[in-house]
This record gives C-alpha cells, sequence and structure tokens, in this order.
C-alpha cells in the first residue's frame, strides 16, 4: 500500500462518527447554497434577497435567517465553500500526481481557475454594478477563507508523499491561497497558461520541502 493510501485509511479509521444533529445542519447549509448557487445564474447578487434564497432552496425565509443571519453571512458562508472546492480541486491533483510537483501544482491552479470563471457569485462579483460586500470576502474580510484553506492545505503536504515539515507547509499553504484569492477579483489572463506559470514558480519551493516530514509510512 501507498503512503497516500495508507495516510488516508488511517484517517478514515480514526474518524469518529458524526453526530445526527450535525449532519442535519450540513444538509441544510448546503441545500440553502446550491439554491443560492441556482438562483445566481439568472439573477445578479445585488438583486437577491433572503426570501429569494429561501424559496430557491424549499425552505423558509426565517431558516435562511436562523442559519446564516444576513446576506452577508450566507455570502461568506457561500465563499468558504468555494474554498473549499478548491483546496478539494489541489487535494485531487496533488494525489493524482505523485512525485510530479510541477504537474500537480499546475493541474490543480488550472481546475481551480475553470471552477472559478465558471461560478455565479464570481461572475456576479465581475459583472454589473459594483459589489463591495463580494469584494471584501476576498480582500479585506478573507481572513477565515485564508485560514480554513491554509489549513487544509498545509495538512495535504504534511501528510501526503510530499511530506513537507509543518513550518514549510504553512508558509507555502498561505503563499498558494493568497494567490489564487488575488485571481478571483481579476481573472488570469486568455494569453496565458498562468496555471503552468504558478506551477513553475511554486514548484521548487515544495520540492525543496519534500520528505521534510515525518514519514507517513508504518512500514
Amino acid at each position: 500500500m501507498s503512503e497516500v493510501s495508507e495516510s488516508a485509511s488511517a484517517i478514515a479509521e480514526s474518524a469518529a462518527p458524526i453526530p445526527f444533529a450535525q449532519v442535519s445542519k450540513r444538509l441544510l447549509r448546503n441545500s440553502v447554497l446550491d439554491g443560492m448557487r441556482e438562483l445566481l445564474r439568472s439573477k445578479d447578487w445585488s438583486a437577491v434577497t433572503m426570501a429569494d434564497v429561501a424559496a430557491a432552496a424549499g425552505v423558509s425565509r426565517q431558516t435562511v435567517y436562523n442559519e446564516f443571519r444576513s446576506r452577508q453571512g450566507l455570502a461568506t458562508a457561500y465563499a468558504l465553500r468555494l474554498t473549499d472546492e478548491f483546496v478539494d480541486l489541489i487535494s485531487e491533483a496533488v494525489l493524482a500526481h505523485e512525485g510530479q510537483v510541477k504537474t500537480a501544482l499546475a493541474e490543480g491552479f488550472s481546475d481551480f481557475f475553470a471552477s472559478a470563471a465558471t461560478d455565479p457569485l464570481i461572475q456576479s462579483l465581475l459583472t454589473g454594478q459594483a459589489k463591495p460586500d463580494l469584494l471584501r470576502l476576498i480582500t479585506t474580510d478573507a481572513g477565515p477563507l485564508i485560514d480554513q484553506a491554509s489549513h487544509r492545505i498545509s495538512e495535504l503536504l504534511q501528510h501526503s508523499w510530499v511530506r513537507a515539515d509543518e513550518t514549510a507547509a504553512v508558509r507555502i499553504a498561505r503563499a498558494v491561497v493568497r494567490m489564487a484569492l488575488s485571481y478571483v477579483s481579476m481573472p488570469p489572463e486568455a494569453d496565458r497558461d498562468v496555471a503552468d506559470d504558478l506551477a513553475e514558480i511554486f514548484a521548487p519551493v515544495v520540492d525543496a520541502a519534500a520528505g521534510g516530514g515525518p514519514s507517513t509510512s508504518t512500514g
């Protein structure tokens, strides 16, 4: 069994069962955020109300308020889920290309840019009237997004085949996340392979950190 498979198995075996209340809460939040995503395909964020989102999700307006408190809370939750989706793409690319740092990073960034380009909330941010509330989410108020994504990518770098030590993993993760966020409000140029450019920049750093952490192999 590979180091990655052993690590994934160990994590799965050690994971405690998720309480029913937590599962229900997660399902509710995802249902509302899915409804919001569908709504945004036909309506600009500036015109979206909590009642609109509730109707799109098939729940009451009060349920949406109880869960997210405000439109800004709703947008923040949506952005945090997008952040998790970005990390999932990076993780899938890294795990699919063991020992090939540049290829993994190029694929991860490329998939992220493609996903961001089609997301309706990001499209709404980039079109129509200015939306300072959305812009703040990825600039001055981006702390929660950076922290969440950086933590997950740091864990990936430490416990996948990369095996970076914690200090290097944290530094690299935060740099990758900040760079990715910077391209949300200003998408990559059409005449350049920006994903490949970023992979070229980050690959030597990840290569240098590779193997520096504790082995995940049990022998």
